[in-house]
């Protein structure tokens, strides 16, 4: 019943597995943020089905459920509705760790409540919370930092890319 767009990640999502025909009533954009294991339990298949393809698997849900989704892991895929799919090229497998999905949905959401369509804030979001990861690897190592660390090094490449115009 949101008035609003719906960013859902984590047990939202483990609460929407087996009852995704919600989706499906839902008069707002929705935001989907799973990684292979949650995307596996939401689509009723393994998590190796969901690795085999996983642009097929994240524009094939899009499609069905009109929904957007961010389907997290090496090379984050970003599926729409319309049936376009984006691989994304940031990233580094230092981003493993506990709270990076948070930080995601977080930057989504403000990106969201600035105005941005859904579509942009999730592709700009996956790009700048990558984008700060792989500074982080740069200039402090390849592993190692935290979410927080992430999510204090995202301000500086949003300078970045308002800096190049």
């Amino acid at each position: 019943k949101s008035p609003v767009p719906v960013i859902v990640d984590a047990d939202g999502l483990n609460h929407l597995a087996g009852n995704t025909a919600i989706l499906k009533k839902l008069k707002v954009p929705i935001i989907l943020t799973p990684h292979p294991g949650e995307m596996a339990r939401l689509m009723d298949i393994t998590v190796a089905d969901v690795q085999h393809d996983r642009i097929r698997s994240a524009r094939d849900f899009a499609v069905n459920f009109n929904a957007h989704v961010v389907l997290k892991g090496a090379r984050t895929v970003v599926a729409h509705p319309d049936g376009k799919a984006y691989v994304n090229p940031t990233g580094n497998s230092g981003m493993a760790s506990g709270g990076m999905g948070d930080v995601l949905t977080g930057v989504i959401a403000s990106l969201m409540t600035q105005g941005f369509t859904p579509e942009a804030a999730a592709h700009a979001g996956v790009y700048l919370h990558g984008a700060a990861a792989d500074r982080l690897a740069e200039s402090i190592a390849p592993f190692g930092y935290l979410a927080s660390d992430v999510m204090n090094a995202i301000p500086g490449e949003i300078k970045k890319l308002t800096e190049y115009g």
